[in-house]
């Protein structure tokens, strides 16, 4: 009997430690690649002001006080509906961001950090207004 089970089991685990079931998994962020693109509408809680921001792949809610391309990101949780990541760009500082969906056309975001030396902290609710 444990002849049997090492010739039938044991080779099935070994596939799945190699990464076989990742296959079937949902790619990186899928949540931020399923907003609706264009023009969203950004409207920060703290002094209810107002930003625009052109989205075309919902990837540019992670950074929103990091603007340049290359800072190294590590996402920390990647749910259908909620998404952490945490980057660092060298030379000007790192955020940590979390974005929470309602619906493809209606997000919530937070994200603090530090930027070019001064700390900031985003608690923002952001629309799908339009075309870009």
């Amino acid at each position: 009997m444990a002849r049997l089970f090492v010739r039938l089991v044991v080779p099935v685990l070994g596939l799945a430690a190699l990464g076989y079931p990742a296959a079937a998994q949902a790619p990186e962020l899928a949540m931020l690649d399923g907003l609706a693109k264009g023009m969203w509408e950004l409207r920060f809680r703290a002094d209810n002001s107002v930003q625009r921001i052109c989205l075309r792949s919902g990837r540019e809610l992670l950074q929103l006080r990091h603007k340049q391309p290359g800072c190294d990101r590590f996402v920390v949780e990647d749910g259908a509906n909620l998404v952490t990541v945490q980057y660092t760009c060298r030379g000007d500082g790192y955020g940590r961001t979390t974005v929470r969906r309602e619906s493809d056309r209606l997000v919530q975001i937070k994200s603090q950090g530090i930027k070019s030396g001064a700390p900031f902290s985003i608690d923002a609710e952001a629309r799908h207004s339009g075309s870009c």
